[in-house]
């Protein structure tokens, strides 16, 4: 375990790079590359920069393993955070502040800069420790993720380069957990894209047609919205979890005329869908062309889908014996003090999706305990609730020391003030001996 010290600084390069302004739509990546190569060279990893679309860099460090002619491991994180609103932030949104608890807030503390910044310094630990790794371990930092990777991870995936690292599994970001227990994925819902159009006679507004657009659209909304309630009905009841329910939104409605006493003549309405993989796809469908836009009320519909032309069984990674990087995470994970969940289904969109498309095993996973999922809303922050285990589980002694340091006097409390906080950080250290126990264990697997 790293010294108090230690510990400071590990968090400070964890501040540093929270601070890089890469906030879409204008990220900085250059300053975000120079401290990933920076850090690099400071650990002794091989790095370059590749561009597939200018301005959006991709860096791909290397620790080469012992054994070359083994399959690597690729680490996988994204540079870029989704915007913000700095008015409903209680601390600024890329200030890393660290409050009185512990608690560090910004954009990217759980979406995800810490995954990043975590791999860096389990590595940085295993090389200070002497541990030479048998495979090789690729750390991947993209762009362009919250803009849908289309820039970013998707070209690198097609490029020779890619193919050329003779990749056996990618690690990616998962979500965290509200509960002690750490949760893993092995796939994610499938976006779907519907817009549905109504048909109907132009006229005054006084005029009470029948089937008008406007009357058949919101026949096909209500139709929806009664599905969607079921969906809400049964994520409430507890029996699944959010990855594993389809979702439906409507995201625009479009009708009206420039002349404001006349009724139009189409109308227009668009809906996210997500599809767990295992899920009915023909029935989803079914009902579309029957109940939510049929024809016999003059309706049609455009329909786009992600999985299109994808086998079924690229959409999931294997949990079973098939699959030996599943069960080495588990253990892993189990000896480092953590526990994981059952395999879940990611909720949206991640960078694991153009990997599984590839052919490659891949595994959602950030060691973020205790913690209530803020990764695109306000106040991101990392808990110090880990503490507690921390503390009263794997080092009791510590109990003593604060025992000392808070009944002394006042003198005496002061400088101890900062171990203190740092041992309240411990939620992404603790992540950091997870990485650690991992890479251990998949490096060496022959």
């Amino acid at each position: 375990m790293a010294s108090i010290a230690e510990q400071a600084i590990i968090v400070s390069r964890f501040q540093e790079y929270l601070r890089i302004n890469t906030v879409q739509p204008n990220p900085n990546y250059m300053e975000a590359v120079q401290f990933i190569f920076r850090e690099a060279h400071l650990i002794g990893l091989q790095a370059e920069s590749i561009e597939f679309v200018a301005a959006k860099p991709i860096v791909l460090l290397k620790w080469t393993g012992s054994d070359e002619s083994l399959p690597a491991i690729l680490l996988n994180s994204h540079i870029d955070v989704v915007s913000f609103e700095e008015d409903n932030w209680d601390r600024p949104p890329l200030g890393a502040e660290i409050d009185g608890e512990g608690k560090i807030y910004a954009k990217g503390t759980q979406d995800m800069k810490s995954v990043g910044m975590q791999y860096l310094e389990a590595i940085r630990m295993l090389k200070a420790s002497g541990f030479n790794p048998l495979r090789s371990v690729y750390v991947l930092f993209v762009p362009d993720h919250e803009h849908g990777g289309t820039d970013g991870v998707r070209m690198f995936v097609q490029s020779e380069k890619f193919m050329s690292l003779n990749i056996a599994v990618v690690l990616d970001k998962g979500l965290p957990s509200p509960t002690e227990s750490y949760r893993v994925f092995n796939g994610e819902r499938v976006p779907w894209f519907l817009e549905i159009q109504a048909v109907g006679q132009a006229g005054h507004d006084a005029k009470l047609y029948d089937n008008s657009a406007m009357e058949n659209l919101t026949k096909s909304i209500e139709c929806i919205m009664r599905y969607r309630a079921s969906l809400v009905d049964e994520l409430k009841a507890g029996f699944m979890k959010e990855g594993h329910v389809v979702s439906v939104n409507m995201v625009y409605l479009n009708a009206g005329t420039l002349q404001p006493a006349e009724q139009p003549t189409q109308a227009v309405a668009g809906f996210a869908i997500r599809l767990p993989p295992f899920a009915d796809s023909d029935e989803l469908r079914r009902r579309i062309l029957k109940e939510w836009a049929p024809a016999t009320r003059n309706m049609s519909f455009q329909l786009s889908r992600a999985d299109e032309g994808i086998a079924r069984e690229k959409l999931v990674t294997a949990t079973d014996d098939s699959n030996p990087w599943w069960g080495l995470l588990q253990n892993a994970v189990k000896q480092a003090g953590g526990v994981t969940s059952g395999p879940e289904i990611f909720p949206a969109s991640t960078n694991s999706w153009f990997f599984r498309k590839a052919g490659l095993p891949a595994i959602g996973f950030s060691p973020i305990s205790n913690t209530p999922s803020l990764r695109h809303d306000n106040n991101e922050v990392l808990s110090p609730l880990q503490i507690l285990h921390f503390i009263v589980v794997e080092h009791p002694s510590v109990l003593l020391i604060m025992w000392w340091i808070i009944t002394s006097q006042e003198q005496f409390l002061t400088p101890h003030l900062t171990f203190l906080q740092y041992l309240s950080r411990s939620e992404y250290l603790k992540g950091i001996d997870m990485y650690v126990s991992i890479l251990m264990a998949y490096t060496l697997h022959a």
